[in-house]
C-alpha cells in the first residue's frame, strides 16, 4: 500500500497553439466589452427610473 503518488508531467504533450490563445483573448475582450455595455445600460436605466419616480 506504500506506493508513490502517480507521476503527472509538468509540461504539455503538444506544443502551445497561438490560435488557441488568440481565440481566448478575443473571447475575453468581447466578454469585457459586453459587461461594460451592460453596466452602462443599467446605469442609464437606474438614472431614468429615479428621474421618472421623482417627477
Amino acid at each position: 500500500m506504500n506506493k508513490p503518488p502517480p507521476y503527472f508531467p509538468q509540461s504539455q504533450l503538444s506544443p502551445a497553439s497561438d490560435k488557441r490563445y488568440k481565440k481566448f483573448k478575443l473571447i475575453i475582450a468581447l466578454a469585457s466589452i459586453a459587461l461594460i455595455l451592460i453596466l452602462i445600460g443599467a446605469g442609464f436605466g437606474i438614472y431614468y427610473l429615479i428621474n421618472w419616480a421623482v417627477s
